[in-house]
């Protein structure tokens, strides 16, 4: 069973709507053999209904969003990407689903900034970072929609990134011993 938490940005969730996304989301199911964690987003910006949903299980993250004029039309367009994402990409997901439970850590802790200006840090985020190998951080980036995602390389154990270039292909950045 999904555990699901909702949060509304400049709207409120109504009892019907999340009745509707448990049951779209059951959908998912299939693919988990734990608990995953589902976090459901809904902002409003004018007539807009955007609906953002992160699925965490076992270590990895899902996430996919959607805005449409409807947010249960945005939320079905969501779930079509989770699960489109998750068959895609299955053969490599399930030996990391079927993996055991790493601990658990929370995602993101948002630090607030010290100072403004052209050149001030606004942001610091801290997560944990999981051990894998190359293959499955470009899969969790991916999965992610990020344009990067730092890891701790499973075979080195150092921590890398690795990135996506302009040209479409990925990078690896791996520190170097002085």
């Amino acid at each position: 069973m999904m555990n699901i938490t909702y949060l509304g940005r400049k709207t409120t969730i109504k009892d019907s709507f999340k009745e509707y996304a448990a049951k779209r989301l059951k959908r998912l199911e299939k693919f988990f053999d734990d608990d995953p964690n589902v976090m459901i987003v809904v902002s409003n910006e004018g007539d807009e209904e955007t609906v953002e949903v992160t699925v965490k299980s076992r270590g990895m993250f899902f996430r996919g969003e959607k805005t449409s004029r409807d947010r249960q039309v945005s939320l079905d367009m969501v779930v079509d990407v989770l699960s489109s994402q998750i068959v895609r990409n299955k053969s490599r997901l399930e030996r990391r689903l079927k993996a055991p439970v790493p601990k658990p850590a929370e995602l993101e802790i948002p630090e607030p900034a010290e100072q403004e200006g052209p050149d001030a840090l606004v942001k610091t985020k801290k997560f944990p970072v999981a051990v894998m190998d190359v293959e499955e951080a470009i899969l969790q980036m991916n999965l992610l929609g990020h344009e990067f995602f730092m890891f701790r390389n499973g075979e080195t154990g150092e921590i890398n990134v690795v990135y996506r270039r302009k040209d479409g292909n990925y990078g690896l950045l791996e520190p170097v011993q002085d």
